[in-house]
């Protein structure tokens, strides 16, 4: 696969870093967001996440919003709104309003993992029952909302989701495993596997979704991507410390603990046991770090695994300068093209964009 042909887009989970503030990480998301929209990157989606410390964004829907409108042609999404919290209903109705406000430019991610702990994803919805047949069942009603494809007869054909738009958002399944593969199949939705989170199975579980899927009213042909962690910078010096940082980040996420992002300084302070350099070296599988070249031969690679023609990339530095200049490098290896035509993105035809 050619470099060139690979489509580069964004996930950003707004990051607090250690002494920071939410407010600052939802303003250097903004910030990024316009960069990203001048260099050429196809979409940028924002995460949901509650009852933490490190992360800013846990309201996508209304920070979807705030970015379509300071934006002008990347796709603005969800990645993802995690559906067994809310009603399918509301959810159609909140990426339904984005999409008559902003036609052809936004795209609705949907995961099922609570983005939080059990008990808060209890307080967000105490009538959840994290069963998989109720998110299956989710999943068609939000397509019928979405679609207003109720069968005729049946009591929910009398409720329409508004406001009624002439297009409907791109809707993808986003998984670290491999079920959600399985309905984004079965329902005719994009998939979006997490390498970020799980770096084993992806490939075999996307060739699964392409196998399996059905076609829908909105998609004929299967669409995927992959996510990955991802840390470019001018020289392997400054590469090496991008990633000393996010060994400490993850070993501390893993611990349970929610301080923010913290700073080089305390990545190259620390000293860790055997289990903790074991599982660095796991958790070095889920991102990709080095020069632009180094990174440029890494991500190829890995759309080539994946055989898609798309990565999504998540960055989480402590400085806000460093996130902005790895994205900046990535498009320039990558040569993206003009932003202009990231509006008119859509995968092979049948989609109705």
């Amino acid at each position: 696969m050619n470099a060139k042909s690979i489509r580069l887009s964004v996930l950003d989970q707004s990051p607090i870093r250690k002494s920071g503030t939410a407010r600052q990480a939802l303003q250097e998301t903004v910030q990024l967001a316009k960069v990203a929209d001048k260099l050429g990157y196809t979409r940028f989606w924002v995460s949901e996440h509650h009852n933490t410390r490190g992360l800013a964004g846990s309201t996508p829907e209304v920070l979807v919003a705030h970015l379509a409108n300071k934006t002008q042609f990347i796709r603005v999404g969800a990645g993802g709104v995690m559906l067994p919290h809310y009603s399918a209903l509301k959810v159609a109705e909140n990426f339904r309003m984005l999409e008559t406000l902003f036609p052809g430019r936004i795209d609705l991610g949907i995961g099922r993992a609570p983005g939080s702990d059990r008990l808060t994803a209890q307080a967000l919805n105490p009538y959840n029952t994290f069963s998989e047949q109720d998110f299956f069942q989710q999943l068609t009603d939000l397509g019928h909302y979405l679609n207003d494809t109720f069968e005729p007869g049946t009591d929910l054909v009398r409720i329409q989701a508004i406001p009624s738009a002439e297009t409907v958002p791109f809707v993808w399944l986003l998984s670290s495993s491999g079920q959600s593969g399985v309905f984004a199949a079965h329902f005719g939705f994009g998939f979006s596997f997490a390498h970020f989170i799980n770096p084993n199975g992806g490939p075999e579980i996307v060739k699964s979704y392409r196998t399996q899927f059905q076609a829908s009213d909105n998609l004929s042909v299967p669409v995927a991507n992959a996510s990955v962690f991802v840390l470019c910078a001018d020289t392997d010096q400054k590469a090496q410390e991008l990633q000393a940082v996010m060994d400490l980040l993850m070993l501390r996420i893993e611990k349970g603990i929610r301080a923010g992002v913290p700073p080089y300084e305390d990545a190259a302070a620390q000293q860790y046991t055997q289990a903790e350099l074991a599982r660095i070296q796991y958790n070095r599988q889920r991102m990709v770090a080095g020069t632009p070249e180094q990174v440029k031969e890494k991500l190829t690679q890995m759309a080539v695994l994946y055989d898609v023609d798309e990565l999504v990339i998540v960055t989480i530095t402590y400085d806000f300068a460093d996130r902005l200049r790895s994205y900046e490098l990535l498009a320039q290896v990558f040569e993206l093209p003009s932003p202009s035509s990231t509006l008119n993105w859509k995968p092979e035809p049948g989609f109705y964009a």
